[in-house]
């Protein structure tokens, strides 16, 4: 009570001055803002609004985003309590409740609010409001300690004789800025009642510490005389505080502010010419000068008035009991102005903290997403409440708290937390590979085979067995199969703009070639055996340019298809991350899938016409008749490729590659065996059955 009575003993006689002037130094509703309603009204305190500014950064500092709120049931806090849990979730703070203290402080009263703080799982409680709200709370924590820390703001004086110790312990408060005000230190210390006898009040401040009066005042008091000299200096610190002028600085820049401008309108009347002396002075008139006054005080702090208000400033002090209950207020932190906004100062480490917390307290709904996770809100909830999620397969999140995880860049993929994306490995059927240095060394193996093959038939050319079955059709079919055998090397290797472009073409339009040449060569042999009518017969120049037509037709057609794919949608080299977790593969995309296996059907419908068409004439008669060899060759050849599709189809990545490869390299080598093998048997193994005795005395016996 004695630090209550000294304050107002100062504040009293400078009040009486300030509200006979527009200026407050206490009203901080946020209504006085309006200036249509209030033109004249100043003030030297910021309004409740800025205190809800502090309050914000103070919990997005600690990370506190799931507080309670508590005020006093007053019209006014009301008002604070609606206004503060607004503005909070506006700024992404959820609140878990807000409740009001009755004046009365019932058992029910005082139940329903200890039930709304102990069943709640916030560990922050913002409390607004007067010493009303902080006596129930003295009240709930005599009946069970709270594990709370609570954010005070408003019209709160602790003093050490008011205890709602334990509740409030560790507790943190933003109040209004301690000034320095020079000399007021020293002189509320080294008063007393003898040099100002006419002060009731400080007598009643000096009885109540020391429950005496000084000796000249015993006539006229009821109490003894001291016996020793008493000073307010002997007394503690906590119980007679003159450190914390918070409320008295606002007083003194009030009486300033008037001062100032008093000082400032009578100088402007002194030097205007067109007021006349006799005129009276009016109070409006100091409003030019409130708007914008400016000073600086004795204690050096400068004071700038815009639009008749200050510019925010708080303090945060720490509130602390000590062993013997023995109050300590420090001052942890300040909020001040930049001009643009308002900011803190924080001393973390001088906050002690409720002993309930051994570190710095949390109040969160949720505990965060850590990187690898999404939130995911609760169905109608709060947006600080959410569970976490596990990022899906191929995205990742990299921070606490996303909302959503994201996919890599192309070139990576996730990790095994899906915390980070890692650079992919590139991946395709590579000359280094082993199934690539198979490949390669089969097809070079039956190109060098047929390459063999071509040079024994050039150097038997004229011997019957090779020009019985037009040794040119089988000069070009050795030759496309020559070339068929070295196509599968633009297939292996990283795929380019070029290699992809020529691959199929080449492949389509050498395989064309090789059937339709396997087609002329059985045409040739039904219309050499044609002897059934013998008008049907025609001369063997007549025939061989039907067979050549007939391979210019066949080829040209599959020219056409190439030349269209190639011209309207080419294929291209391409990256394809989908394939295989964690690899880029490095493939060809055909551009156009319709328009490959058309050039795949197409060598279909060729080849089985030719197997058609030899199966026929599989049992003409002579001795150098190809056709079963024919029959067969076709036969492999579109076992093959049938097989190829399904086989196709359920590859991926360089597999895929592999599977055509493959099947390329396998039907050339049925076409090879299949037709010449019987050939370089008899030229090399049997040479007397190439000869043209032979060849005459079988077709005699025939």
């Amino acid at each position: 009570m004695a630090t209550s009575s000294l304050l107002n003993l100062i504040s009293t006689p400078t009040s009486l001055l300030v509200m006979s002037r527009p200026i407050s130094y206490g009203a901080m509703n946020p209504s006085f803002v309006n200036k249509f309603q209030f033109p004249s009204f100043y003030r030297t305190v910021p309004d409740t609004r800025d205190q809800f500014t502090a309050i914000l950064l103070l919990l997005k500092h600690f990370g506190w985003n799931w507080v309670g709120i508590l005020t006093s049931g007053d019209e006014d806090s009301e008002k604070v309590k609606s206004e503060l849990k607004n503005f909070l979730i506006q700024n992404r703070i959820c609140v878990e409740f807000a409740v009001s203290l009755s004046d009365e402080l019932s058992i029910k009263n005082v139940k329903k609010v200890y039930c709304s703080l102990s069943q709640s799982t916030c560990n922050n409680v913002i409390l607004y409001g007067n010493i009303r709200a902080a006596s129930l709370i003295n009240a709930i924590s005599s009946v069970s300690a709270l594990r709370k820390i609570f954010v005070l703001f408003g019209a709160f004086q602790i003093y050490n004789n008011y205890m709602p110790v334990l509740a409030l312990n560790g507790s943190l408060l933003v109040h209004l800025h301690r000034g320095n005000i020079p000399g007021l230190k020293d002189y509320l210390l080294d008063m007393n009642p003898e040099k100002y006898p006419d002060n009731p009040m400080l007598l009643d401040a000096w009885i109540s510490r020391f429950s005496c009066v000084p000796e000249s005042l015993v006539n006229i008091s009821l109490y003894a005389a001291c016996e020793v000299s008493h000073s307010f200096r002997s007394l503690d610190p906590s119980y007679y505080d003159v450190e914390n002028f918070h409320y008295t600085f606002s007083v003194y820049l009030a009486v300033y502010a008037t001062a100032y401008a008093l000082h400032d309108t009578h100088l402007h009347k002194k030097m205007d010419v067109i007021e006349t002396r006799n005129q009276s002075w009016q109070m409006w008139q100091m409003n030019r000068y409130l708007r914008t006054a400016s000073f600086t005080t004795r204690g050096g702090e400068e004071i700038r008035f815009n639009e008749g208000k200050v510019s925010s400033k708080f303090d945060l002090i720490n509130i602390i009991f000590g062993p013997k209950k023995s109050l300590s207020m420090t001052t942890v932190g300040y909020f001040y102005h930049d001009g643009r906004e308002l900011r803190l100062q924080l001393n973390e480490s001088a906050i002690q903290w409720n002993p309930k917390f051994p570190q710095t307290p949390r109040s969160l709904c949720s505990e965060s997403c850590l990187p690898g996770y999404q939130k995911h809100q609760h169905k109608g909830g709060q947006p600080c409440c959410h569970y976490c999620v596990p990022c899906p397969e191929n995205e990742i999140t990299n921070k606490n708290d996303m909302a959503r995880c994201y996919n890599c860049p192309e070139d990576q993929w996730p990790n095994e937390r899906r915390d980070a994306c890692i650079q992919r490995t590139t991946g395709f059927l590579s000359y280094g590979d082993t199934l690539g240095i198979a490949l390669v060394f089969m097809a070079l193996l039956l190109c060098f085979g047929t390459i063999i093959i071509l040079g024994i038939f050039v150097k038997h050319k004229d011997t019957p067995i090779v020009k019985a079955n037009n040794r040119t059709f089988s000069f070009i079919l050795l030759l496309s199969l020559i070339v068929s055998f070295l196509s599968p090397l633009l297939f292996i290797g990283c795929p380019t703009k070029m290699s992809c472009l020529l691959r199929q073409a080449i492949f389509g339009m050498t395989f064309s070639v090789a059937v339709s040449s396997v087609l002329a060569k059985t045409v040739t042999v039904v219309l050499a055996f044609d002897v059934t009518r013998p008008i049907s017969k025609v001369n063997q120049r007549l025939r061989k340019q039907f067979s050549v037509l007939l391979l210019i037709i066949c080829s040209s057609g599959q020219l056409a298809i190439c030349v269209f794919w190639l011209v309207f949608s080419p294929p291209f080299p391409e990256y394809n991350t989908h394939v295989e977790l964690g690899k880029i593969i490095l493939q060809c995309n055909e551009g156009s899938v319709t328009a490959f296996y058309i050039v795949v059907g197409y060598m279909g419908g060729l080849a089985m016409f030719s197997f058609i068409v030899a199966f026929l004439a599989r049992r003409l008669p002579d001795t150098f008749n190809e056709a079963r060899y024919i029959t067969f060759s076709m036969l492999v050849f579109c076992t093959v490729w049938i097989s190829f599709i399904p086989a196709y189809l359920s590859s991926k990545g360089k597999y895929m590659v592999a599977v055509e490869v493959f099947a390329i390299l396998s039907s050339s080598a049925g076409v090879l065996a299949c037709i010449f093998i019987p050939k370089c048997y008899i030229i090399l193994i049997r040479p007397e059955l190439n000869a043209k005795a032979t060849v005459a005395q079988r077709k005699t016996l025939k």
